[in-house]
């Protein structure tokens, strides 16, 4: 398991045990335009089958971030679910989460990482990321149901 410590005494883990699920769960399904109205169990299905990262306060060590990648640890990883906590917002985590993740990554040995976002762009672009320069290349086979913002139901 890999851990880090930023100066100011958060603490970021990988380490599965650590995550409060609920309030992941909570974060995701309620407070995301991406995971609105996603069950509990899918949540823990997705975290248990990726690597999760999770930020925790220095004070009582409560989790105030999150983000998890899916990879093969060689070569190509996905980034997603990245979520900072509102109360946590603005200090600087979300840039530090993902610069931490990016650096982790690179020492596996992975090359490249692919992350999708409607709002957060500056965080990414801060941390090296930057928009796809041939997306002709690149297809998806998108089978989601559309929710309903409003009611996050089907």
């Amino acid at each position: 398991m890999f851990s880090l410590t930023r100066t100011d005494g958060h603490l970021l883990s990988t380490d599965p045990a650590r995550l409060d699920l609920a309030l992941v769960h909570l974060w995701l399904s309620t407070d995301t335009y991406w995971a609105l109205g996603r069950a509990r169990e899918i949540t823990a299905r997705a975290f248990a089958g990726s690597m999760p990262f999770g930020v925790y306060r220095p004070e009582d060590d409560r989790q105030v971030a999150v983000a998890r990648v899916v990879t093969d640890g060689a070569t190509f990883a996905w980034l997603c679910d990245v979520y900072v906590d509102r109360a946590a917002r603005g200090r600087g985590l979300g840039g530090w989460l993902v610069a931490a993740i990016r650096d982790h990554l690179d020492e596996l040995g992975v090359r490249r990482i692919l992350l999708a976002t409607n709002d957060a762009h500056q965080v990414y672009a801060r941390a090296g990321f930057t928009p796809l320069d041939v997306p002709e290349r690149w297809m998806q086979l998108d089978r989601r149901v559309p929710v309903t913002p409003i009611t996050g139901k089907e």
